[in-house]
């Protein structure tokens, strides 16, 4: 099977874990892939320029100063909701664009389960999973805060049977007919 010219053969001096096990089986390792589809994609790119900057990250700053001040849940759910609501645009664009590359094509209709189309369409569902999983987090520390499950109302120790709304359960009485046979 003839291989990419550029794929080297490494030893495994100053080698990484992933590409000692490249140069084994005889396959590619992640940054070889990733090298090769820059090289072939120059062109595209050419005609088709994207911005070299990330995207912006959010200031973190005043999130971390509320949290670090907040001293009531109700004080770091808002903080919470707040981080939530504004990071929710991007997350749900990353998600638009990973459901997007899925369908690309239609290389999704018919896929296998754990082919990239799939695994990228499970990726876009959960990057809105993170926020979902953090929004049902802040709900049940506010739960536990505002509204605790009841606890019940059992008498204390060494007091006798103190009357309840329930009558007592009836006697254990021996079924009528007759008994099983082993």
């Amino acid at each position: 099977m003839p291989q990419d010219p550029d794929f080297e053969l490494y030893d495994n001096v100053g080698r990484d874990a992933d590409q000692i096990a490249a140069a084994r089986y005889g396959i590619a390792t992640r940054g070889d892939l990733l090298r090769w589809a820059k090289r072939d994609a120059k062109p595209f790119l050419a005609e088709h320029p994207l911005p070299d900057a990330s995207l912006p990250s959010p200031d973190l700053a005043p999130y971390l100063a509320a949290l670090a001040a907040a001293k009531t849940p109700a004080e770091v759910s808002a903080v919470t909701q707040h981080l939530l609501d504004a990071a929710e645009p991007v997350l749900r664009a990353v998600s638009d664009y990973l459901f997007a590359a899925a369908q690309w094509r239609g290389q999704h209709r018919g896929a296998a389960k754990g082919s990239p189309p799939k695994l990228l369409m499970e990726a876009a569902s959960r990057s809105l999973s993170v926020a979902a999983l953090a929004d049902k987090a802040d709900l049940a520390t506010l739960r536990a805060a505002y509204d605790p499950a009841p606890t019940p109302n059992l008498p204390p120790k060494g007091q006798a049977g103190v009357s309840t709304a329930l009558p007592p359960a009836p006697p254990h009485s021996p079924t009528a007919g007759p008994a099983p046979s082993r």
